[in-house]
């Protein structure tokens, strides 16, 4: 008799019409009955072709097998010893494009819920234990303590590289621009997807690591990367992100109403100015607001639009439902919540008041062509088309490059023509000796866990490079 396989365990939510009101966690989590039984579908195949497909290289058939037994703290610890930050990635990563893609439970169904029994070994061990680093990654060379790193932005990049280097015995410093660190993970990702006390318990233990994190210092402005490396500092990681926002170049851009969703997403998510005049930063309250994009973050700002406050809620986007480049997930949690999708539309200007104020959105009905270099379908404008939406705000989310800042005040790093540093893609390495890069700062806007796997590389990179300096053996 064939053995009946167990369909993957759903994750539990809050419901659309609770949290569409609230600023709470989406995704509840398993208990431990549910991780249990979640855990029991994997199949422990010898080929581990998820290992292959974890940027970080987890052992996930071994933790989910720790799992399975009920050795849940132990899991977490073997996670924890190639991934210093487990609870962000089994809450934002994109597995299903990664290891669970892999994963051979595929061919009989669906795959194990990796991400999600991630998150719930990290989960586990932050409410059984003090969140500190576990004696048996201590640092494994304590004599590399007297060498210093510098790393510079403390995002999932920068966050990777101090936390590696720091189990390797390296004594690193994260400079950090804002007032407080995390980076995108704390300017970009909304709480509902990502709560600000999960973010904060991984980046103490990241300082609980022995890394030192220093907020509110620009680097090329504060100081600059050759300075560093002349005041005491071995090598220097560049983790500064994509920060700068891509805009559409047309006309009413500089509208009062139209904004980038970088912006609008830092006003609440890191300066709470949806709980203004508690919080001294302002944002505007739309009462029709379309965003303009289709991937994580054009999600994250309609989805925090409608929380705020807004009436009605659109996803603006010039290709179908097929090429939308957002999670699953998150599109249909977002639709779920209320925001309407206007596919295969595109806006050609925007139409504002005497007073400045956006009113409308000049928009133009677009179809699908032949493939482009990204392999989706080109869109091209149907002539004649062109139609109005009522709008008082637009959130514009196409896409984010690299701060000039560094490459500008950095003699002889190399750049590409967008402005992504130029890295040797085995070890980090930018064209400046001693200068590393990872993450978002050379790939442009991508996910958090590739921008981790760069960083993992990244550190390496750095401890090769040390020791080569100095005649240390290979570790």
């Amino acid at each position: 008799m064939k053995k009946e396989i167990k369909k993957r365990l759903p994750m539990p939510h809050q419901p659309a019409e609770e949290r569409v009101e609230n600023f709470l966690e989406v995704a509840l989590g398993y208990n431990e009955e549910q991780a249990l039984e979640e855990a029991s579908r994997c199949l422990q195949c010898k080929q581990q072709p998820c290992v292959k497909g974890c940027p970080v290289g987890i052992d996930i058939p071994g933790f989910i097998k720790m799992v399975s037994e009920g050795h849940f703290a132990e899991a977490a610890s073997l996670v924890k010893s190639a991934n210093s930050l487990p609870a962000i990635c089994g809450r934002v990563c994109p597995q299903e494009e990664q290891c669970e893609q892999v994963c051979v439970m595929n061919k009989l169904g669906e795959p194990i819920a990796i991400g999600r029994l991630e998150r719930f070994v990290a989960d586990f061990e932050a409410s059984h234990g003090n969140g500190s680093a576990p004696s048996e990654i201590r640092p494994r060379h304590p004599e590399l303590h007297e060498y210093a790193v510098a790393v510079v932005g403390s995002g999932p990049a920068g966050l990777t590289v101090a936390g590696e280097l720091a189990k390797m015995g390296y004594s690193v410093t994260i400079f950090e621009a804002l007032h407080k660190p995390g980076g995108v993970l704390r300017y970009g990702i909304p709480e509902f997807r990502l709560p600000r006390d999960i973010l904060d318990r991984e980046i103490d233990y990241v300082r609980s690591l022995g890394v030192q994190a220093l907020n509110n210092v620009i680097i090329g402005k504060t100081i600059t990367i050759d300075q560093l490396l002349q005041n005491g500092f071995e090598a220097v990681f560049v983790g500064s992100g994509a920060g700068a926002p891509s805009m559409m170049n047309i006309p009413g851009e500089n509208l009062n109403g139209v904004l980038s969703a970088n912006e609008f997403l830092t006003r609440v998510n890191l300066m709470k100015a949806n709980r203004f005049p508690e919080y001294a930063t302002p944002v505007r309250i739309p009462n029709k607001a379309a965003v303009i994009g289709a991937g994580n973050v054009a999600m994250d700002a309609a989805r925090t639009s409608l929380r705020i406050g807004a009436r009605e809620v659109s996803i603006v986007y010039r290709r179908s439902r097929t090429e939308m480049p957002a999670r699953a997930e998150e599109i249909e949690n977002a639709i779920e919540e209320g925001v309407r999708l206007h596919l295969l539309t595109n806006p050609t200007r925007f139409i504002g008041n005497e007073k400045g104020w956006l009113t409308a959105m000049e928009c133009i009905r677009m179809e699908l062509g032949e493939p482009d270099s990204s392999g989706r379908r080109r869109p091209v404008p149907i002539k004649g088309s062109e139609f109005m939406m009522e709008v008082d705000s637009a959130i514009v989310a196409i896409g984010q490059a690299p701060n000039p800042l560094i490459r500008m005040s950095t003699p002889g790093l190399q750049t590409e023509s967008w402005g992504g540093i130029i890295v040797d893609a085995a070890t980090g390495a930018t064209s400046v000796p001693g200068v590393f890069s990872g993450g978002d700062a050379v790939t442009g806007a991508a996910t958090v866990i590739t921008a981790m796997g760069a960083g993992k590389t990244a550190a390496l990179g750095i401890d090769a490079f040390i020791r080569r300096k100095h005649g240390l053996p290979m570790g």
